[in-house]
């Protein structure tokens, strides 16, 4: 077991650690017109997570930020949530910044850096998560503050689910077993590149695995959602692709169920190697449980694959190269 490995298996001490160390905001989804989460990869995955689960709750809309700017429409009537792990995040610290200067409501989450620096000079309202953890490997915490966040602004008492969810996971073999199960039925496979097709909920289950296999084992992972991907890329599967399909889907909608069994059967044709994910309930839990299992199985493709899960050689040379410019 690798330092990745021992990171994962503390996914319910960073559910509670959010728990214990949360605090009020005292807002009102309905005091804004817009909230808008600003964040980037395994900061930013949680905001899109959050945006899919709250979807049908939120009376306002929820968008998610993983650039530079924020849209024309940021006002003074936008609630505007700020997460960076490092802090020191330059898009985050960016939208910070111009979320200051268009009288937005600022809140941020984070574990110090320039963003903490910001937040202490304002006053700003800003949730802690533990330092020591890569940022994809941290997710319990982000996660978890944003639930939290999301749940008071609606009124909604997740503060009880999530410990729940916590307790789901202090034994966390079953659900290695469930991923090196998994992991074992695609074995033979990983040496393709990896398709990812999901329904809209899964989207972001679908592109936090993505990412999770790009920065963990180094491999070339894509997602495609559906019905949209019916209408462009599924006009690129004739023959015999050199590709593993991942379906994900919470079977929402009956239209798209019915056009996932279609994809199935046309990939079938060629004797494609498809897996697929199905949540029979679309809530916290399963959420956390399908993501929990998939940072297993992104971790065991590193193993075997034999490379190195920790380190990300081309993300640091090009924050290296943007210091320089």
């Amino acid at each position: 077991m690798n330092e990745q490995h021992e990171a994962l298996k503390k996914f319910s001490y960073q559910i509670n650690y959010a728990i214990n160390n949360y605090q009020s905001h005292g807002l009102k989804a309905t005091d804004f017109n817009n909230i808008i989460i600003a964040g980037l990869g395994g900061s930013g995955i949680g905001g899109q997570l959050v945006k899919s689960i709250f979807s049908n709750q939120s009376p306002v809309p929820v968008s998610c930020v993983a650039d530079y700017n924020l849209p024309a429409y940021a006002n003074e009537k936008t609630l505007v949530i700020t997460g960076s792990y490092s802090g020191n995040t330059e898009e985050t610290i960016s939208v910070y910044h111009e979320a200051k200067n268009k009288g937005c409501k600022i809140l941020a989450v984070t574990t110090g850096g320039k963003l903490a620096d910001l937040t202490k000079a304002d006053g700003t309202y800003t949730l802690f998560m533990e330092k020591g953890f890569q940022p994809r490997m941290a997710l319990g915490f982000s996660l978890t503050y944003l639930v939290l966040i999301m749940g008071e602004l609606l009124g909604a008492d997740t503060v009880n689910e999530m410990k729940s969810v916590a307790n789901a996971f202090e034994d966390y073999q079953p659900f290695v077993d469930d991923a090196n199960a998994m992991f074992e039925s695609i074995k033979s496979k990983i040496k393709y590149k990896f398709i990812v097709l999901t329904d809209g909920a899964c989207e972001p289950i679908g592109i936090r695995f993505a990412q999770q296999i790009q920065e963990n084992a180094k491999h070339e992972c894509f997602v495609h959602a559906l019905p949209e991907m019916n209408h462009n890329v599924i006009e690129s599967y004739y023959g015999t692709l050199e590709s593993l399909f991942i379906f994900i889907h919470a079977n929402l909608n009956d239209r798209v169920s019915a056009r996932i069994s279609f994809l199935d059967g046309l990939l079938e044709v060629e004797a494609h190697k498809t897996v697929h994910i199905e949540l029979e309930q679309f809530n916290l839990l399963s959420v956390y449980e399908v993501i929990y299992r998939l940072d297993w199985v992104s971790l065991f493709v590193a193993d075997e694959r034999r490379v190195d899960s920790l380190n990300v050689p081309n993300i640091m040379d090009l924050k290296h190269y943007l210091d320089q410019v």
